[in-house]
């Protein structure tokens, strides 16, 4: 028979109406939910879905961002969260100035209404949560790696965090190996939970008019979508683009997104022409852009696993990106096809003309990669492995 105390539940903490002990009982949890910061991205968009579910099996769910919570179009997952009666609080750390005071209001948030548990993502939160937690005296804290970043003074304050974790979920298992051989994380305390997508978002989208942007209709258009910064590859676009977007052709290459490179990219576009390249901002909905174009691309230096692609896959397209973490375990046996080794435009281009020259092959690939993220990255599948793995995790 279920007892809420094997769970490390506090039975007076448990709603009335689940205060049952019977063996089909669902068991309640008290999670905190740690992150840098709430924009949307990958890691906030997980993190989203995550107390999302959590909260609709009944858990006790609280979100906290280091970092201010955004206001205007970028509010979209704070407004989420609060909509469905979930507590979402800000540390307001937007600077290393703030450090000491955003430790001090997590603990303080941690011992006026403790959890069982608590999980951090990102660098920051991996700091300051798995420290305030343990400072705390909370029982049990998860720790998430998301992406592959190796510095060296950020690995050094990650390795100590990581110690003080009982453990640490990483998003593919490149990640889990940089993980273990660069923070020294300990094989017994390390487990992959990879990124999910909600398929029916990106099914049935009508696609985008290329004529309101003032291409043509009939325009074969390439796509980037995800930060302007140099960890995006952005420069190997730049470099390729007489291949990519051939003057006088239908081809044609879009970016889509806002970082530190926005203003040199979109002075390099109106450079190259708006007839072969144009700079779109940041965009809350990209499923009609993904399903007007021909293939995504994506020439990272590093990831984790990045949500655009499985976006792009899930929408039943194929890809061309770097095959860095996360990138080859979501292409699968396809790799030699859509991939191409980090760093080389050569092959970014070659993937490119091959695809482009190819519709059937474009069409068999987006299928393909359709079915390969219906099987392994559903989202409600990814949310009941991290549930039940914090399950575990307290018995």
């Amino acid at each position: 028979m279920r007892t809420w105390k094997n769970y490390g539940v506090r039975s007076g903490d448990v709603p009335s109406e689940k205060k049952c002990s019977d063996d089909d009982a669902e068991p309640v949890m008290r999670i905190d939910l740690i992150i840098t910061e709430l924009f949307v991205g990958g890691a906030e968009k997980c993190i989203t879905e995550l107390a999302l579910s959590l909260h609709d099996k009944g858990d006790r769910v609280r979100v906290f961002s280091v970092g201010s919570l955004p206001t205007g179009e970028q509010s979209q997952l704070v407004d989420r969260l609060k909509t469905a009666g979930i507590v979402v609080e800000s540390a307001e750390c937007d600077s290393v100035s703030r450090a000491i005071s955003a430790y001090r209001f997590l603990k303080r948030r941690f011992i006026e209404d403790k959890p069982d548990l608590v999980q951090t993502f990102l660098h920051h939160a991996n700091i300051l949560g798995v420290h305030a937690a343990r400072s705390a005296g909370i029982s049990k804290c998860v720790a998430a790696i998301r992406v592959a970043e190796n510095q060296r003074f950020r690995n050094h304050l990650e390795r100590i965090s990581l110690r003080r974790a009982d453990h640490t979920l990483c998003v593919s298992r490149a990640v889990e190996r940089f993980t273990k051989e660069v923070l020294k994380c300990a094989s017994n305390r390390t487990s992959v939970i990879p990124n999910g997508v909600h398929l029916d978002q990106f099914t049935g989208i009508t696609p985008s008019d290329w004529s309101s942007i003032g291409w043509p209709e009939d325009a074969k258009v390439i796509l980037f979508i995800g930060r302007f910064d140099h960890q995006k590859g952005i420069d190997l676009l730049q470099e390729q683009i007489d291949s990519l977007a051939p003057a006088g052709t239908k081809q044609k290459l879009l970016l889509i997104g806002d970082g530190p490179l926005r203003d040199p990219t979109q002075q390099w576009a109106l450079k190259m022409g708006k007839d072969r390249v144009q700079c779109l901002p940041w965009q809350s909905e990209v499923a009609s852009w993904i399903a007007a174009s021909e293939l995504l691309v994506l020439p990272s230096r590093y990831e984790g696993m990045p949500n655009v692609l499985l976006e792009a896959m899930a929408s039943a397209k194929p890809v061309v990106c770097s095959l860095v973490e996360g990138s080859e375990e979501l292409l699968g046996p396809t790799r030699l096809i859509q991939g191409f080794k980090t760093g080389s435009g050569d092959e970014l281009a070659l993937r490119v003309t091959n695809l482009m020259n190819q519709e059937e092959l474009r069409r068999e690939l987006g299928s393909e990669n359709r079915e390969r993220i219906s099987a392994h990255h559903s989202m409600p599948r990814i949310m009941g492995e991290y549930r039940n793995f914090y399950l575990s995790l307290l018995r």
